[in-house]
């Protein structure tokens, strides 16, 4: 038995796929990686087999510089989140299909050469969908973000399915936001059906792009947090199998900080490898968590250290951090909503303070304010002094209860022909 996983060369990406992946293996099914070469090591150290396939221009592994499009993303952040929501719809209008036509001929290709039992496709990858979906194979359909990333009922692809308390829209402008979308996702659907019937010309034409999907849907996510109203809308078959925690072994170092002895209580703080960006956002944390009195373990990306300093004693701040293997120790998270942060956070039972920018993060944040899992702050409206109080009463509490993920007998059964849902 083969599984072909097609990933992008994006971490945030790769490592959920790779769990499922990890627990098909465990089943005894061979394993293929079909991604760029930034993965490759990756996928290498961990055993599977890997071949190239390029599904983009660009790639990361976790830290990037500022670009035009970052720029104009992060500009876009300091406005709020309706301007982040209509910046990365106009960019979603031009840049979320890559050479699709060439794209789908290397996955059929692929998939002619290894004749997989079945296809594992990241569900934002749309030119992976693509290829597949024009195969005419069964596939499944890993959505790794917010389950709303994969539209149901009347939702919209990129407005979030629910907002957090501090971040309510204006509805004039959310109307206004509404009828951009519209735009974007017909205009994209016309591009998706041309290069499918170039690739597969006897295929009809699909109505929502954004809705297209396998056979089997897993969600990166939980169902106890999930709307109960999206729940009658939901694909036929599928599965709700986060949280996807990666398996993570600190280096001496880090294990060292960790096992220090020291009374503060330990805070996580990273925005992921975008937001990192955001230095005066970092900047605000870092003085509310020194006034807190905690220990701090900060990635801040690409910014210089100097930004920070001076640095209270005993805290960690490097550009990049082994997240999962230092929450593991922590007391609590303050991230940007990012389904993996929120996820890990959960099965790793830490107390967790979203502050989010944009996508599905708004929808996360919704998710485990209205369940009592997270506080959430709007990240441009940061006060430190309330900031610091919120911590030091988080942190005074017991830590939440893990929420267990599923085993990988059950995670691998996931993946076989639908029969029942999770």
């Amino acid at each position: 038995m083969t599984l072909l996983v097609i990933s992008p060369d994006f971490i945030s990406h790769y490592s959920p796929l790779a769990v499922v992946a990890r627990a098909a293996k465990l089943a005894g099914k061979r394993v293929i990686f079909a991604t760029g070469t930034s993965m490759a090591p990756r996928v290498k150290a961990e055993g599977f087999e890997w071949t190239l396939l390029q599904l983009s221009q660009g790639a990361n592994s976790g830290i990037v510089s500022q670009n035009p499009a970052i720029k104009r993303f992060l500009s876009a952040t300091r406005e709020g989140a309706l301007a982040t929501i209509r910046c990365q719809a106009l960019d979603r209008e031009k840049d979320l299909l890559w050479e699709p036509v060439q794209v789908a001929r290397q996955i059929a290709l692929l998939c002619e050469q290894i004749n997989p039992d079945d296809i594992l496709v990241d569900h934002v990858s749309f030119g992976s969908t693509l290829g597949v979906y024009a195969t005419g194979r069964t596939f499944t359909t890993l959505v790794p973000g917010h389950p709303s990333q994969l539209p149901v009922g009347n939702e919209r692809y990129g407005i979030p399915a629910a907002w957090p308390g501090c971040m309510q829209p204006d509805p004039d402008l959310l109307t206004q936001q509404e009828h951009i979308t519209d735009r974007v996702t017909t205009t994209f659907t016309d591009r998706w059906n041309a290069a499918l019937s170039v690739i597969a010309p006897t295929m009809k034409p699909v109505k929502d792009a954004f809705r297209v999907h396998g056979e089997r849907v897993l969600y990166n996510s939980l169902k106890p947090y999930h709307a109960i109203g999206r729940l009658e809308h939901l694909p036929a078959h599928h599965h709700f199998i986060g949280p996807l925690i990666r398996d993570e072994a600190l280096a001496e170092p880090y294990r060292h900080w960790l096992d220090q002895v020291d009374e503060r209580p330990l805070v996580y703080v990273a925005l992921g490898t975008f937001l990192s960006h955001r230095a005066d956002v970092l900047s605000k944390i870092s003085e509310a968590l020194q006034q807190a009195g905690v220990r701090v373990a900060m990635a801040i990306g690409a910014n210089p250290v100097s930004v920070f300093e001076p640095l209270p004693q005993g805290w960690l701040i490097e550009p990049s951090l082994p997240q999962v293997g230092l929450l593991r120790g922590c007391d609590l998270i303050i991230h940007h909503g990012g389904n993996n942060s929120v996820q890990e956070a959960l099965g790793l039972g830490v107390h967790q303070i979203i502050l989010p920018f944009s996508t599905d993060q708004f929808a996360n944040a919704a998710d485990l304010e209205r369940t009592g899992q997270a506080t959430v702050i709007s990240p441009n409206h940061i006060c430190p002094s309330a900031l610091a109080e919120v911590i030091a009463t988080i942190v005074a509490l017991s830590k939440p209860k893990k929420v267990m993920p599923l085993n990988p007998t059950l995670l691998a059964s996931a993946l076989n022909r639908p029969k029942h849902t999770i």
